[in-house]
C-alpha cells in the first residue's frame, strides 16, 4: 500500500478524528486510527465504543496501491503536526513499518493489522433530518452546561432532542436546574424524533461543526449518525426515558425582575471571591426599590455584598441560589438584559433573555429554572 496525501489536509482530518480517539484504556486498539486506503478516496477513523468519526479525503492525493492499516493515534498525529513540507509519501513496508516520506526527512512506525480495529456500526434509518451547523451548535451550547455529569441518573448525562414537525427541542437537567432550547428547522424532517444523546458526543460535536455546515442526522437501532462535509460521526443514544419535564417551568411569580446581564455577571465574579468558601451559596434581595442586593455568607476569608439596580416587580423577596449555576447560565445567554422571575423562596427561579429590540433577534427560545437553596 502506497499513497501521497497533501499534509494540511491530512492534518485536518487527523484533527477531526482524534475526537473519538480512547485516552489510556484496557483496549489498546482504540487508541489506535485506522486508514484505509481506496482507490479513489482515503477514509480516517477513530473509535472509542461510545463515539466513532470518519474522515474521508478526496482531494490533493495520489493513490499508487490500496490497503488499510492502524497507527497509534498520539503519536502520528504529533508526527505529522510537525511536518511543514506541503505532502507526504507513506506506505506500508514488509516488515510491519510504515515509512513516512516528506522532502525534509523521513520516519518509520509500526503498524498493526487493520482487521483487529473494531467495526463501525451500520445505522439502519428510521429518520432522518437536516439542520444547519448554526442551529445544531447553538442548541448544544444553550443546554450541554446543564446536563448531569457521573452515572448516578445515566439518562440525564445527556441531551434530550426532540423533533415535531418541524420543531426542534433540546433539554438538560441534572436536577437542580434544567434548560431548554427550541427551534425550528429550514426544512421538515422525516419522521418524528426524540432521543437522548451523550453529553461527550455532544461536546465533540459542539467542537467540530461550523456555523455554515448542513448536517443530515439520521438515527436508529439506538443509534445516531451526523453527516457533515468529508465528516460522518457515529454515537450509542442513551437509553432510558428522559423526565416529563414540561410541569417544572412555573407559570405564575410573585417577584419578577429585569437586569442587564453584564452588570450581574461582574457582581456575581466579585461576590464569588468570597462565596466560594461557602459552596457558592449566596442570597439575592429583590426590592421594589429599583434594586437587587447580592449577599455572601460569612466565611473564613470573610463576607461581602453588592448592589445592582434593576426593574422590580411584585413582592419583595429572598432567595438562596448557587451563583456559579447562575453564571453558567448568563453565559449562554446572548441578549443584553434578562428576566428572573420566582413565587416564593422554595419555588423554581425562571430566567429567560430578553429581546434587544431593533438588534437581530435569535430564531430560537431559550428558558432556564435554577432550583433555589435553603437561606
Amino acid at each position: 500500500m502506497k499513497f501521497r496525501v497533501n499534509t494540511s489536509v491530512l492534518k485536518t482530518g487527523l484533527d477531526t478524528v482524534s475526537h473519538a480517539t480512547a485516552g489510556i484504556t484496557t483496549t489498546p486498539i482504540l487508541e489506535n486510527i485506522l486508514i484505509k486506503v481506496n482507490f479513489n478516496s482515503i477514509v480516517l477513523s477513530a473509535n472509542n465504543l461510545e463515539m466513532a468519526i470518519e474522515y474521508i479525503i478526496k482531494d490533493d492525493i495520489e493513490i499508487t496501491s490500496e490497503g488499510a492499516f492502524c497507527i497509534p493515534g498520539k503519536l502520528f498525529i504529533s508526527y505529522i503536526s510537525l511536518i511543514n513540507d506541503s505532502s507526504i509519501e507513506i506506505e506500508l513496508l514488509k516488515d510491519d513499518s510504515l515509512n513516512l516520506v516528506t522532502e525534509s526527512g523521513k520516519l518509520k512506525i509500526k503498524w498493526i493489522q487493520a482487521s483487529e480495529f473494531p467495526l463501525i456500526p451500520t445505522i439502519k434509518e428510521e429518520m432522518s433530518f437536516h439542520i444547519s451547523g448554526e442551529t445544531l451548535k447553538k442548541s448544544i451550547e444553550k443546554t450541554l452546561f446543564s446536563s448531569a455529569e457521573g452515572n448516578i441518573r445515566p439518562t440525564l448525562a445527556g441531551i434530550l432532542m426532540n423533533l415535531d414537525s418541524g420543531n426542534v427541542t433540546c433539554a438538560s437537567t441534572d436536577s437542580f436546574r434544567l434548560s431548554e432550547y427550541k427551534t425550528s428547522l429550514d426544512a421538515q424532517g422525516k419522521g418524528s424524533f426524540s432521543k437522548i444523546i451523550p453529553s461527550k458526543t455532544a461536546f465533540e460535536i459542539k467542537s467540530i461543526i461550523k456555523e455554515d455546515d448542513d448536517i443530515k442526522v439520521i438515527s436508529g437501532d439506538n443509534q445516531i449518525a451526523f453527516y457533515f462535509g468529508n465528516t460522518k460521526v457515529f454515537s450509542r443514544l442513551l437509553n432510558g426515558s428522559f423526565p416529563d419535564y414540561s410541569s417544572f417551568f412555573p407559570n405564575s411569580f410573585s417577584t419578577k425582575a429585569e437586569i442587564n446581564r453584564i452588570d450581574l455577571i461582574q457582581a456575581l465574579k466579585k461576590i464569588n471571591l468570597i462565596s466560594k468558601e461557602n459552596n457558592y451559596s449566596i442570597k439575592m434581595s429583590f426590592s421594589g426599590e429599583a434594586r437587587i442586593l447580592l449577599e455572601s455568607g460569612e466565611s473564613q476569608i470573610g463576607e461581602g455584598d453588592v448592589r445592582l439596580a434593576a426593574a422590580v416587580e411584585g413582592e419583595d423577596n429572598i432567595i438562596g441560589i448557587n451563583s456559579t449555576y447562575f453564571l453558567e447560565v448568563l453565559g449562554v445567554i446572548e441578549s443584553s438584559h434578562i428576566s428572573i422571575r420566582f413565587e416564593n423562596a422554595l419555588s423554581p427561579i425562571l430566567i429567560t433573555p430578553l429581546s434587544d429590540g431593533e438588534k437581530k433577534k435569535s430564531k430560537g427560545e431559550f428558558r432556564h429554572i435554577i432550583m433555589p437553596l435553603k437561606i
